[in-house]
């Protein structure tokens, strides 16, 4: 999972809430580990970060250290520990013991578990069920080197006859997890590197309490007369724990100074002549000592920053959380981590409200939802326009980078824009302020001609600057037809209500844009479904509908969804309905929405998707 380079899309602390639940998980998942061993990993009192990945990985880890665990498909379900948070917690998983050094370098390859490549102890094969986690080891090290999920119970791989796949890897010891992230690069990995795969009695015997010291006995006994030169092709130590061996005990004996030494990089992860790792940590001490004045000044910096480049009017209005994590957070400068709970305004509604009430931006608090939303951006107040927005040049793509992310960049990029035409209800307000009621507008737009007619006619409350009174023709625009008979119709509305009031009162449409290709249609955005279901025989199957609504031809996906999958699809006609249905052999339902939202651009909003095969 983690052999190519990927790049985070974001990079946030948890809260408190959010720190419990991944405890929670954390302990649902992995009962072998206490609470003790849950807390060595994620302190209660240090900061626990998640980094997000654009292939849906979401790391988490202690700010300015190694990342821990990592989730799959960051939903909580296929949630596994990372190799580092193994070597504190060696006994967190269940493992495989492998047979000889020859396997263990084609694992820290990026290569599978093959059933051949297992040490099976005298009691015989261990129990395991399909899909769960487990580590991998080499014999007399209780450090693992590997983790990943069993593609079968112990009881169909007996009926297989102890071939084919045991574990499918998804991190290994060297691979690019520790890269992926700023901050959780390991400075001294060539350092722990010879360690680990030179003599593994070091790396057990610093990392792992004494009760796990003979973890490796039952797979070593097997492995009498069998070299044990593992990965490192290091000194000959044929079984390191067993008494069997003195010339051993006295090799590991004269190494008391070595192992020292290993316990203190690895606890401290410094070295002295290592200048990246100083860096990193004197990058770690400034955000420590940045203070709330200092942290307000970087928040309204890169709120500028993202109003003059990446936010547009046709995009609003806009969720706070969108506008905080796509457009504020990528604006911050490097080795910079923006906290608003340790800014003056601790909640990110707080800095929005405070932001609208200087008359930068324009919100609202989304009663439903529960979320600030930004409305409109003040392109003419004084600190946007004497703000200078900083060129940041887009950084080239190796091109030995990943083709998934090259794929991303292709001329599919979708964009889909909410629009509002003028109807009967607020025709006579576009027609006061001189607007053509036949074109198209945003929300923002709309907005704006609404508030036009309130400062020409002079409607707002002079006691009250933020309330508005309504003449007969606005009021008849914003609740003729939607007030009950009998009910007395408003004198008055709040400014913050009044925009997406009139805004509702509009006949929805929206424009996607695809390459040179574009369409308007009338109405809501229609979402495209995604339905896995079981047939006879007990086989799954996945249909996709609703292709059509953002400019994707159903015979050519199915073309390329046939290649992608290994499988065979069909093209049908929906009954009753516009539009069609693609058929595919086999659950994929996770994979498939992925490949739009990833391939295609297609929002996730708008992707629903129901698994008849759960239940």
């Amino acid at each position: 999972m983690f052999k190519k380079a990927i790049e985070a899309k974001s990079h946030q602390r948890l809260s408190g809430a959010d720190r419990k639940k991944l405890k929670r998980t954390i302990r649902d998942r992995f009962h072998r580990a206490s609470d003790a061993d849950i807390d060595a990993l994620l302190p209660p009192k240090a900061e626990i970060t998640v980094s997000k990945f654009v292939n849906r990985v979401h790391l988490y880890g202690v700010e300015g250290s190694f990342p821990m665990f990592f989730d799959v498909d960051g939903r909580g379900s296929e949630i596994f520990p990372t190799v580092f948070a193994l070597w504190k917690v060696p006994e967190m998983l269940p493992s495989f013991i492998l047979k000889g050094g020859e396997v263990s370098r084609f694992v820290i390859g990026g290569a599978d578990l093959m059933f051949p490549g297992i040490s099976i102890p005298a009691e015989g094969l261990p129990s395991f069920l399909e899909g769960e986690p487990w580590a991998v080891k080499v014999p007399g090290n209780p450090a693992p080197i590997a983790v990943g999920s069993t593609t079968m119970s112990t009881a169909e791989a007996l009926k297989a006859g102890l071939r084919g796949k045991a574990l499918r890897i998804t991190h290994y010891y060297r691979d690019l997890l520790w890269e992926s992230v700023e901050g959780h690069y390991v400075p001294n990995a060539g350092f722990l590197e010879d360690v680990v795969f030179e003599d593994p009695v070091f790396l057990s015997s610093a990392q792992v309490p004494d009760s796990c010291e003979g973890s490796g006995d039952s797979s070593n006994h097997e492995n009498d007369g069998v070299d044990s030169k593992e990965v490192g092709e290091s000194a000959d130590v044929k079984d390191p724990i067993s008494d069997s061996h003195p010339t051993s005990k006295t090799q590991l004996d004269s190494d008391t100074d070595i192992v020292e030494q290993v316990t203190k990089a690895i606890g401290g992860f410094k070295v002295t002549d290592n200048i990246a790792a100083d860096e990193s940590t004197t990058v770690v001490e400034e955000q420590h000592t940045l203070s709330a004045e200092d942290l307000d000044a970087y928040l309204d910096k890169c709120l500028l920053q993202a109003l003059h480049t990446t936010v547009n009017d046709k995009d609003l209005p806009m969720p706070g959380s969108t506008l905080w994590s796509n457009h504020v957070l990528p604006c911050r400068p490097s080795g910079i981590t923006l906290d608003i709970k340790k800014s003056s305004h601790k909640k990110l509604s707080k800095w929005l409200q405070a932001k609208s009430s200087s008359g930068l931006i324009s919100v609202k608090e989304d009663k439903y939802k529960k979320e600030t939303v930004l409305f409109s951006v003040n392109r003419s107040h004084p600190d946007y326009l004497s703000f200078k927005p900083e060129r940041r040049q887009e950084q080239k793509v190796d091109q030995g980078g990943d083709q998934a992310v090259k794929e991303t960049r292709s001329p599919k990029l979708l964009e889909v824009s909410e629009i509002y035409k003028p109807s009967v209800h607020v025709n006579p307000i576009f027609a006061f302020v001189g607007a053509d009621t036949g074109k198209l507008y945003s929300a923002s737009e709309a907005s704006d001609v609404v508030f036009k007619y309130i400062e020409k006619g002079h409607l707002v409350k002079p006691m009250n600057k933020s309330i508005v009174v309504l003449d007969p023709t606005l009021c008849d625009a914003l609740f003729k037809g939607a007030i009950k008979k009998g009910s007395a119709y408003p004198t008055e509305i709040h400014k913050k209500d009044l925009g997406s009031t009139f805004v509702s009162r509009m006949q929805a449409h929206y424009i996607v844009t695809r390459g040179s290709e574009s369409v308007v249609r009338k109405g809501s955005v229609r979402t495209i479904q995604i339905l896995t279901e079981r047939r006879q025989g007990n086989k799954k199957v996945t249909k996709l509908s609703g292709m059509e609504t953002f400019l994707m031809d159903a015979d050519a996906l199915a073309s390329e969804l046939q290649k992608k999958f290994a499988c065979s699809t069909s093209v049908s006609e929906l009954p009753g309905k516009k539009g069609h249905e693609v058929l595919i052999q086999g659950g994929v339902i996770d994979d498939l929405a992925r490949h739009l939202v990833e391939q295609y651009g297609v929002p996730k909003r708008y992707i629903e998707v129901l698994d008849k095969t759960k239940k």
